[in-house]
């Protein structure tokens, strides 16, 4: 992941075609360790498209993808049936978003560490 963000930091810096030295360089400048074949993993994934043409690419395979908002709407009438369930289902459901929520501030913070 920090390859890719190292990638497309270079690329917002108006770099149409980051090489994999500028990609170093950006990993360098905060410490951040370059695992080498995963950098030319990158490359070849990358070469001879455009960041506009990646991230098409990425949009459209998110477009098939479950978002998870099915589940609430799918377990609504099953608590609501069962009478007093619909409020100990909304604890559950924020419980787990609050878990979420942590989870990912963990992983932000996390982007350069190794």
């Amino acid at each position: 992941m920090k390859l890719v963000a190292a990638y497309l930091l270079a690329n917002m810096a108006g770099n149409p075609s980051p090489t994999k030295d500028d990609v170093r360089k950006i990993l360098d400048s905060v410490g951040a360790e370059v695992e080498e074949d995963k950098l030319e993993l990158l490359f070849k994934e990358v070469e001879g498209k455009s960041v506009a043409e990646l991230i098409a690419a990425g949009n459209e395979k998110f477009a098939y993808a479950p978002s998870g908002a099915g589940a609430g709407v799918d377990s609504a009438p099953t608590a609501a049936a069962s009478g007093g369930g619909a409020a100990a289902e909304k604890k559950k459901e924020e419980k787990a978003e609050e878990k979420i929520e942590e989870e990912e501030d963990d992983n932000m913070f996390s982007l350069f560490d190794d």
